[in-house]
């Protein structure tokens, strides 16, 4: 059995990793959406509960990310509008919010939520790098990040979770994501993991490695907004994150640079997954005493 000084450690990086990922407020939010009564899109018992609640969310939400960035025009309305190098912290928090709010919540509340990205959608407009005009309210953008996140949350799962879902359950899962989607301006989600796959190809004559999703990356990789002693740990976290995403997404975002070992195909990226194992067990372990 861990001694007292283990217990101690495990309760300051679980909550230490609670409040980065869901504020210094965390248990005022969870309190509101596990506590109040009323009718729910999910349950425990679906995919997407189980999903959402696993600590392979972690490098999860870095692979997501780091695909979204590759769609220029998405990528330059966060780049210009959504703050995430002077506040990163904040932008992850609410982020989490809404995903454990439309996950967990009730009704009321989850359409609360998407109604209040929607209103900030509309006021997002701009043009990109090269004078492209971009929306952030525009279906097709809001599909490529809604199928980027989808496929990376799904990936990193299977990969990194205690237990993966089965084919049917994948299934599910995509197919539940659309929920929440379809509110916030996502026309047809897909409904599969095979229909999924089919719209990430249909998006990748769109996709570069822009100078704003380079930025976006080297900030996530090499220079994240952390003190030295926490860096190895997310090191390992932003290593399996690497390792879940498409083979094709990694070779685009190879002009980074030597970032991290599995940024490359064939066999470091292995050992990007077993460094996602790792530090997906060890958020597991930690965030369980939070």
């Amino acid at each position: 059995m861990p001694g007292p000084a283990v217990e101690q450690l495990r309760g300051v990086l679980g909550r230490a990793l609670r409040s980065r990922v869901a504020g210094p407020d965390a248990r005022q939010h969870a309190e509101r959406i596990w506590d109040t009564p009323g009718e729910r899109w999910f349950s425990a018992a679906d995919p997407i509960w189980r999903v959402h609640s696993e600590a392979a969310m972690f490098p999860g939400g870095l692979a997501a990310l780091l695909l979204q960035s590759l769609h220029p025009l998405a990528m330059a309305a966060v780049a210009g509008h959504s703050g995430y190098r002077g506040d990163p912290w904040g932008r992850l928090q609410r982020t989490s919010h809404y995903l454990a709010t439309t996950t967990f919540g009730t009704v009321p509340d989850a359409e609360r939520a998407i109604a209040k990205v929607r209103g900030v959608h509309r006021r997002v407009h701009g043009t990109d790098e090269h004078g492209r005009p971009y929306r952030a309210d525009d279906p097709h953008l809001l599909e490529w990040v809604h199928c980027a996140e989808v496929h990376s949350f799904l990936t990193a799962h299977q990969a990194y979770a205690r237990t993966p879902l089965t084919a049917a359950e994948a299934d599910t899962y995509v197919a539940q994501t659309g929920t929440p989607a379809r509110l916030l301006g996502v026309p047809e989600p897909p409904t599969s993991t095979g229909e999924l796959a089919e719209r990430l190809e249909r998006f990748r004559p769109e996709l570069e490695l822009s100078r704003a999703a380079r930025e976006a990356a080297v900030f996530l990789l090499v220079q994240p907004p952390l003190p030295w002693p926490a860096r190895p740990g997310y090191g390992a976290l932003a290593a399996g994150g690497l390792a879940v995403l498409p083979e094709w997404a990694r070779r685009m975002l190879l002009p980074v640079g030597a970032l991290l070992p599995p940024l490359t195909a064939g066999p470091l990226t292995s050992t990007g997954r077993r460094l996602g194992r790792l530090s997906t067990a060890a958020v597991r372990w930690a965030m369980a005493a939070a």
